[in-house]
């Protein structure tokens, strides 16, 4: 799960709330009860929730125009670290990332467990299209969690009109202004799937329009604008490609969700003044048992 857009569709989507110190926690109880939601779904076997705990990352150093946290609500920033403590006391893995991207964990570890045994699907939970490029037949796919739409590679195709390699070259075309770089001058979304379903990747698109393989309107002054910029657009690739490298420590069997951890969720819930919410869980993990009795909590057979 992208944690960092989880939280911020919860920020701007759910209602504000202070707790009794005056810190903001609206946020924090909306990511709780999502990924509540997400645990109680059938299926889900093994969860993990990556998050942008430093929002710039190694790709501010490439280019200087790539998304900070400027301008990021103050009380939206100071709920970081909240939220990676309620994700954690749902007894889920968390990923803080400081270098990387949130996404470059969920992309390193599609990559590294997407043919482990045992395992029938990935379920990317992220709207992002960046992430579309970790998207492998029907075993890898990305979920729109808000409005319920399934990615495979099929869908990836039908929505950007290129295969889930060659987004990275789409992007960089076409641009991310969630991300802040401006893609190649005069290409659109049309013009690039259009090109790209014929050459895959920019370094392959011929320098003139007379040798495309592809009829494209303004095929001239697109190819006129990618010669001038070509250097931008690998500049561009590079800052959409996902890293498959990112540091995730865990072993695959670490991210078997087996319920909430006690302790932390009671401290965690004390802190948002959100203590109701500790009667909706009724899965907690085995070492929290003789803490839930103590509680007076129900505890799942």
């Amino acid at each position: 799960m992208d944690g960092t857009y989880e939280l911020f569709r919860s920020y701007f989507g759910a209602p504000k709330a202070t707790s009794r110190s005056g810190v903001e926690v609206g946020a924090t109880r909306g990511i709780l009860r999502s990924l509540f939601a997400l645990l109680n779904e059938p299926g889900v076997t093994h969860v993990a929730c990556a998050f942008d705990h430093v929002i710039e990352s190694f790709r501010n150093d490439l280019f200087d125009g790539y998304k900070t946290s400027q301008g990021v609500p103050d009380d939206l920033m100071s709920q970081f670290s909240l939220a990676e403590r309620a994700t954690h006391a749902l007894g889920t893995v968390v990923w803080p990332m400081v270098e990387f991207e949130a996404d470059d964990a969920i992309a390193a570890a599609a990559d590294r467990w997407r043919d482990a045994p045992g395992i029938e699907q990935i379920v990317l939970c992220t709207p992002d299209k960046d992430m579309a490029q970790c998207v492998r037949g029907s075993q890898v796919v990305c979920l729109d969690r808000l409005r319920r739409r399934v990615l495979d590679e099929a869908g990836v195709v039908e929505k950007f009109g290129v295969p889930p390699a060659s987004i990275p070259d789409w992007l960089a075309l076409v641009g991310d202004s969630a991300d802040g770089y401006p893609g190649v001058p005069r290409w659109g979304s049309k013009s690039a799937a259009a090109v790209l379903a014929v050459y895959g990747h920019v370094e392959t698109i011929p320098d003139r329009e007379s040798e495309w393989r592809v009829t494209v309107r303004g095929a001239a002054a697109l190819a006129a604008s990618l010669r001038e910029h070509r250097d931008e657009a690998y500049l561009y690739r590079r800052l959409a490609t996902l890293r498959a490298d990112a540091p995730i420590p865990e072993e695959l069997d670490d991210l078997r969700w087996q319920g909430a951890r006690q302790q932390e969720l009671i401290e965690l819930c004390r802190d948002i003044d959100d203590e109701g919410f500790l009667e909706r869980v009724t899965f907690w993990r085995p070492e929290s048992e003789a803490i839930a009795a103590q509680a007076g909590l129900s505890q799942m057979p």
